[in-house]
């Protein structure tokens, strides 16, 4: 009977250590399952951080985009209405009544003269301009010059491009910011 109670004794002593160990087994396990929790908790709050930061960046960079694209299509506009309203001042001047072309045929010789004193002034196979009209050496006719004139010295070597466009864009190249803020604003 001692060796029953001996038995006994240590079944118990036995049973209360394993109870023991499967509590403290138990307390680690859940020590464990906070501390992981708690990590996990971290990371996401990382990560959430990570996205709403990401997508902030995204919707600064949409935006930045789409005031790029919309800057590009105004500037495109803006450029193509300066063309038309180049073209349209150059269509005026090209198709002017020819008493008004004489005057600025005549103009542009005396303005060159200084420079040339007795040009020839090569001008439009559409003008009919003598040289007595023009108050020039020779007039002859180029089919490159389209309107305006060019004037020459008499050796060929000094030469005065006085077209329409010539003109017309050597001024539209110095005044081009105050005609973009006359039309734009």
């Amino acid at each position: 009977m001692a060796l029953d109670s001996v038995m006994r004794e240590i079944q118990a002593s036995a049973e209360a250590s394993v109870a023991k160990i499967r509590e403290e087994q138990a307390a680690e396990i859940d020590a464990i399952n906070r501390q992981t929790d708690a990590q996990i908790a971290k990371m996401k709050e990382a990560q959430d951080k990570k996205v709403a930061e990401a997508k902030e960046t995204l919707d600064r960079q949409e935006r930045s985009s789409a005031e790029l694209e919309s800057r590009k299509l105004v500037l495109a506009k803006k450029k193509e209405l300066l063309s038309q309203v180049f073209e349209s001042a150059l269509a005026d001047l090209e198709s002017a009544p020819r008493e008004k072309k004489l005057a600025y045929y005549k103009a542009m010789v005396a303005s060159a003269k200084s420079i040339i004193p007795e040009p020839k002034a090569v001008i439009s196979e559409n003008d009919d301009f003598t040289a007595a009209d023009l108050g020039v050496r020779s007039v002859e006719k180029d089919a490159r010059v389209s309107s305006g004139l060019m004037l020459q010295s008499e050796d060929g070597l000094v030469e005065v491009d006085m077209q329409f466009s010539v003109i017309l864009q050597g001024i539209w190249d110095k005044n081009l910011k105050q005609l973009s803020d006359i039309l734009f604003g």
